[in-house]
């Protein structure tokens, strides 16, 4: 069901391709359609509902457990994706079946769907000059090292005509004619070669240093230790002709941060500049709740006092910066259940203090989104919901207010299916415009 999103237009190809079409798609692509059909046909009861809705609903918890226990596993996003795709239906005649339901109710799954749309954000392709410019990955990061310079690393693409884990950076840059371009960058250090880590952050040292920290080798097994990346430019200048040295950061000892889907973000404590990594899961734990700082003048982890109550434990949430401190928003909970909540790391003279952000109306429950701030609203990019049958645009909110508000993205110039969930998003600030890189399409 469901064949006008994008996940939806990627399956009907695939059926088309095995010469196979859903021929009844266009005429019942709904739970609700579906359920009427059985209706009208005469059937006195249907009972339907969605994969995702099913196993939140009619699994008990502990049968959950044991099937996510079963092996390794933290491709949510398609799991979910798919879920939302497929349906089960029951229908019944006669006047016992029909009064005692099929569906019997159980456990909780509410529906939350967003606000009607306030307006649309236009989308298109940029194209870059470069041969080297492709940048078809996900599970990487990315980060704005100056004005018009985009640093992203590692990844899952293309590389070399096959699917891997991506060895190579991706360096985007505005050229003098204001036309981008991009190249792809080796490595030097370690061996010349990228860990391959997944799920990582990259955060701005400087113009041409930023540090890499956590990620994933596999489900079972965490990156190693930080890494600091070194941009070496050519005499002339030029973008094009440049490597990157990689080098770890500090000892094992120091560096024992072996968390993934965390977030890192730049705050200020008592005028200095320090990153707050939050959240994410490990090996051991499915969800964390720990919070680190890392002074960016010394890259020594220090402790600084966080007051408040400690938010649900999460992973694959967004962060930004604001006011010298940090937004978490959304993200995957314990219960594998997408969370609603806008918490606000905000600055004391001590320390921090959690608050959480009161948001109406609320937002559907959403992770693996990016979020920025702009003149005093926070804006959530695309993302994955199970709470919904729409596809996630770009929510705003008003941090003075607390509003929000629903935006669509028209993609009619974008001519491959769009799904923005596992991609990377970077504020333009001189154009006030959000460049959106990678992302997974299944």
């Amino acid at each position: 069901m469901n064949p006008r999103d994008a996940f939806g237009q990627v399956m009907l190809q695939h059926f088309r391709q095995l010469n196979a079409p859903l021929q009844g798609l266009d005429h019942f692509p709904d739970v609700e359609a579906q359920r009427r059909r059985f209706l009208v046909a005469g059937w006195t009861a249907c009972s339907a509902m969605d994969l995702n809705e099913f196993y939140r609903r009619l699994l008990p918890s502990d049968e959950r457990r044991r099937v996510e226990t079963l092996e390794p596993f933290d491709e949510f996003e398609e799991w979910h994706l798919k879920c939302a795709h497929y349906f089960i239906l029951a229908a019944s005649r006669g006047t016992t079946l029909s009064e005692t339901p099929v569906f019997p109710p159980s456990g909780t799954f509410s529906r939350v769907d967003p606000a009607s749309p306030s307006g649309v954000f236009s989308a298109r392709v940029i194209t870059c000059s470069s041969q080297y410019s492709n940048l078809r990955r996900y599970g990487h990061a990315s980060v704005l090292l100056s004005p018009g310079v985009i640093l992203s690393t590692g990844g899952f693409g293309e590389q070399e005509g096959r699917h891997c884990r991506v060895s190579t950076f991706h360096l985007l840059w505005r050229a003098c004619d204001s036309e981008w371009k991009g190249s792809q960058i080796n490595t030097w250090g370690l061996g010349g070669q990228w860990d391959g880590r997944l799920y990582h952050t990259v955060s701005r040292l400087s113009d041409t240093r930023a540090l890499v920290l956590g990620g994933r080798l596999s489900p079972v097994s965490a990156a190693s230790g930080a890494l600091q990346l070194l941009l070496n430019r050519s005499e002339d200048n030029c973008y094009e002709v440049l490597n990157v040295t990689v080098t770890k950061v500090g000892s094992e000892e120091d560096f024992k941060l072996s968390c993934w889907r965390h977030s890192t973000t730049e705050v200020y404590h008592q005028n200095q500049r320090y990153l707050f990594v939050y959240g994410g899961r490990s090996v051991v734990e499915p969800v964390l709740s720990d919070c680190h700082f890392l002074h960016v003048g010394t890259l020594a982890w220090v402790r600084i006092p966080v007051e408040g109550e400690a938010p649900e434990a999460r992973h694959s949430h967004s962060a930004c910066s604001w006011e010298g401190g940090a937004l978490i928003a959304g993200g995957l909970g314990a219960s594998e259940e997408p969370l609603s909540s806008v918490l606000f790391l905000k600055p004391t003279f001590y320390g921090f203090l959690w608050e959480s952000v009161d948001i109406q109306p609320p937002i559907t429950p959403r992770y693996s989104h990016t979020a920025h701030v702009l003149n005093g609203k926070l804006l959530l990019v695309g993302g994955v919901w199970i709470h919904s049958s729409s596809t996630p645009g770009v929510t705003v909110i008003n941090l003075t207010t607390g509003l929000s508000s629903e935006y669509l993205i028209d993609t009619m110039c974008v001519p491959r299916p769009f799904m923005l969930h596992n991609h990377t998003s970077i504020f333009l600030p001189e154009e006030q415009q959000l460049l959106l890189l990678g992302g997974q399409k299944l």
